[in-house]
């Protein structure tokens, strides 16, 4: 026996530097993971907003330009009119001249009363052709000045189509990045719900012979009754066994499960529904239970198993699992779970 105790020691301290050792490096991985992704995020929610602005400020701009262009049709047309309107009383003037000169040509009429008819039209007509080239004038440099804002438009446009790639393809990476941590995460769940099943294997061979322990879905369910006098939370001597037992399982599980799994042994207290008189040393079964959870983790740190791998909780009666207030439902429902899951 003291042998036995002599390697059981030598072992410890042989696994404990390097269990550490691999405990910091996971959560340095982790930390620095955590980190990549957030900053990430960060970056890419920045270039997306500041790209989501210029967009609109290039909308804005081809609104603008929109407006200009339909201001300047309209004089265009406008201009247009007026020339039509010029071009036809030109030719009305052209007309008259004609039939002027017929008459002087005939020799009817009044020679000199023709001659400052012809006269008064020929200056009409040499101001309309002026007003009528002016007006062409204003016509080509409106031309002019359509072209210039169709070509701005143009460019607008295609920064606007190079603006909406881009935010596609940063749309895309975000939710590729997406998927891969969703993937990443579910290849750890798997991971880590292979080795729970490893760890209930390996207590069902160690604890396979008491009756009053079992599995209830995920979980590993020890009754009270086994580690705890009636209404009390230190363990007993045959609840110091069980949990030795559960701590030497734990601990060679430990070496098998990679660093990067963060996973943690979670103890739940329940008790049973009746209440506590509260002149006792706990009030209600809110303290009981978390009391005796409590003592579960302590003497299990106490065999070795890091205090970070532990979690302790307590139910109070609140979360039975056999209903009824017979002697069988609340024996069933004073119980100590233990649950393999990750952080």
């Amino acid at each position: 026996m003291a042998l036995a105790r002599n390697r059981r020691r030598e072992r410890t301290v042989d696994y404990w530097p390097g269990f550490v050792d691999a405990l910091s490096t996971l959560l340095i991985s982790i930390m620095f993971l955590l980190t990549v992704f957030v900053v990430g995020q960060f970056i890419l929610s920045r270039e997306i907003t500041g790209r989501d602005e210029v967009l609109n400020r290039l909308n804005s701009q081809i609104n603008e330009l929109t407006q200009l262009l339909a201001l300047e049709k309209g004089s265009n047309q406008d201009l247009q009119d007026s020339v039509a309107n010029l071009q036809a009383s030109l030719a009305t003037a052209e007309g008259d001249r004609s039939r002027l000169q017929a008459l002087l040509n005939a020799g009817s009429g009044g020679q000199d009363a023709a001659q400052k008819r012809i006269g008064a039209m020929t200056q009409e007509l040499d101001e309309q052709k002026q007003v009528s080239e002016r007006a062409l004038s204003q016509v080509e440099l409106l031309n002019q000045q359509i072209a210039a804002l169709r070509s701005q438009i143009a460019a607008v446009e295609a920064a606007l189509q190079a603006s909406e790639e881009k935010d596609r393809v940063s749309q895309t990476k975000i939710a590729d990045l997406g998927s891969r941590l969703n993937v990443a995460l579910a290849a750890r769940v798997q991971e880590l719900n292979r080795y729970r099943s490893d760890f209930f294997g390996r207590l069902r061979e160690i604890l396979s012979d008491r009756e009053n322990i079992r599995i209830v879905g995920d979980r590993f369910v020890f009754q009270s009754e086994v580690l705890f006098p009636s209404g009390g939370a230190d363990l007993n001597p045959d609840g110091q066994t069980e949990m030795a037992k559960l701590a030497a399982a734990l601990l060679d599980l430990a070496k098998e499960i990679p660093p990067e799994i963060n996973w943690v042994l979670r103890v739940d207290g329940h008790t049973d529904n009746v209440p506590l008189a509260g002149t006792g040393r706990y009030r209600d079964n809110w303290e009981l239970s978390s009391e005796r959870a409590i003592s579960v983790v302590k003497f299990l740190i106490g065999k070795g198993v890091p205090a970070d791998r532990l979690v302790a909780a307590g139910f109070g009666e609140f979360q039975p699992i056999a209903p009824g207030d017979t002697p069988d439902a609340r024996a069933t429902n004073r119980r100590i779970e233990l649950k393999l899951t990750e952080k």
